[in-house]
């Protein structure tokens, strides 16, 4: 059976009922309804007030509580007014500037007159120095003089006179040669003057046996460490006797080419040992160490070598030596002689003898307590060690660690070795050792001076390479 489909009727929907109107508000409220909070109707808003509640984990970060978010002990004490509190160099500021206003004006402090040292030339800027003036006021000086200089331009001597009186100070005026050291070449005659070793120097022909005599008398052997048994150098060697005492010899090369070295021995020594072979005459460096020893002024001993061989004629020399006005006191004369052999080993203690005698009538004396002066005997450039230098210390006692100026070189004694090869920590009157420690090679002969500061040793030091220069 079909049925066809019946659209259902539509149920009416009730209409949405009005708004409330909204009731008034009693004069009086009950007390129930005082004490309820009242809740906003539904479907209505809650007024927004313009004045919402600060939040309680919110602070005023205003002034000094934005600096500090810890609670220290400052804080904590300072009844929470947040405060910093002031660090002590603050608050010793503050005392210094309350102090100062209280004092008033400073007092105008006198003008302290100095004497100015001033050098042939000087810069400006180091003249201001030295008189303890502003450099800007020197230059608006010398710019009012008619001179634009600027701070490192040098002056003469007369312009910084005129600065100087114009600034109110004293002038002192040095010349460059005063920065050099004044050498004091008189002898110690005071009380702590002591009895030194004399200074030997054996001198003569090449090949007459002067290092085979000095041999003798070391007990060493020298000879073989030569080139072709002729002495290259100036050996210096101390030599301990017997009896304690001690004698200091040089050795000087005898070949011709050595005029300066047996020149510069003979300077520094006390007594000259002219060494003669007897079977040979007199030869031309042997007149020549007889010249250098009269211009040196010091006594001279004749030594006669070889007298062991069979055609050594000792009166022979002593007759030759007369034309050069060399006298021995077997002739009558005032000048020692001994004969020996190096070979044998005679008449050493003779010879010995002769010299402790010629010491003993010299006095020779010098002051171990006082600052350093010596004479290089040699200096070379060694491989391993740098710049060494032989010294003869002529008075005072050099030590490890002087500062010293030799020549045109300046330095600090780093190491001292003796004539044997042993390190030693000083070196008194007359005795010779190798240095360590110089700038450069000093030439042979330059003047050893142990000066008080490093700033003094390069001052002399540079003085004295300008003054070089300026000869070439």
């Amino acid at each position: 059976r079909m049925f066809s489909p019946v659209p259902r009727p539509e149920r009416p929907r009730p209409a949405p009922p009005p708004p409330p109107a909204p009731e008034p508000v009693a004069e009086t409220s009950t007390p129930a309804s005082s004490g309820a909070p009242k809740r906003p109707a539904i479907g209505t808003s809650a007024p927004v007030s313009t004045d919402s509640p600060s939040r309680p984990g919110q602070r005023d970060r205003k002034g000094d509580e934005r600096r500090g978010g810890k609670l220290t002990v400052n804080r904590a004490l300072n009844d929470g007014d947040g405060a910093r509190a002031r660090s002590l160099a603050a608050l010793k500021r503050a005392r210094e500037k309350e102090n100062r206003r209280m004092g008033g004006p400073r007092e105008v402090q006198p003008k302290q007159v100095r004497d100015v040292v001033v050098p042939e030339a000087i810069t400006v800027q180091e003249l201001a120095n030295r008189m303890a003036e502003k450099g800007a006021d020197l230059v608006k000086t010398l710019f009012k003089m008619g001179m634009p200089v600027t701070m490192t331009q040098t002056i003469d001597q007369d312009t910084a006179e005129l600065l100087v009186t114009e600034f109110g100070h004293n002038i002192v005026r040095v010349a460059d040669s005063d920065v050099d050291l004044t050498n004091d070449t008189n002898e110690d005659h005071d009380e702590n003057a002591i009895p030194r070793p004399p200074v030997v120097t054996i001198m003569g022909h090449v090949d007459h046996g002067k290092t085979s005599l000095l041999d003798a008398l070391r007990g060493t052997d020298v000879v073989r460490g030569e080139a072709g048994g002729i002495t290259q150098h100036i050996g210096a060697y101390q030599v301990t006797l017997k009896d304690k005492s001690k004698i200091t010899f040089l050795d000087t090369p005898g070949h011709e080419a050595f005029t300066e070295m047996r020149q510069r021995g003979a300077n520094v020594t006390d007594i000259v040992v002219l060494v003669v072979a007897a079977d040979d005459a007199i030869k031309p460096q042997t007149v020549e160490a007889i010249n250098h020893t009269r211009a040196a002024g010091v006594p001279m001993i004749v030594a006669i070598n070889k007298v062991d061989k069979h055609d050594a004629n000792p009166q022979k020399v002593r007759e030759a030596l007369l034309q050069y006005e060399v006298v021995v006191e077997e002739l009558s004369g005032d000048v020692q002689d001994v004969e020996v052999s190096a070979l044998k080993k005679t008449g050493l203690d003779e010879l010995i003898e002769k010299i402790q005698l010629q010491a003993e009538l010299l006095e020779l004396k010098a002051n171990p307590d006082r600052a350093a002066e010596g004479t290089v005997i040699e200096a070379k450039l060694d491989k391993g060690r740098g710049p060494v230098a032989t010294v003869l210390v002529n008075r005072g006692t050099l030590k490890v660690g002087d500062i010293f100026v030799v020549g045109a070189e300046s330095g600090k004694v780093r190491a001292m070795t003796n004539d044997k090869g042993q390190q030693i920590k000083e070196a008194g009157p007359s005795m010779p050792v190798e240095v360590l420690g110089l700038s450069g090679v000093p030439r042979a002969g330059d003047p050893l001076s142990v000066v008080e500061n490093e700033a003094r040793a390069r001052e002399v030091a540079e003085y004295r390479q300008g003054v070089m220069t300026s000869k070439r």
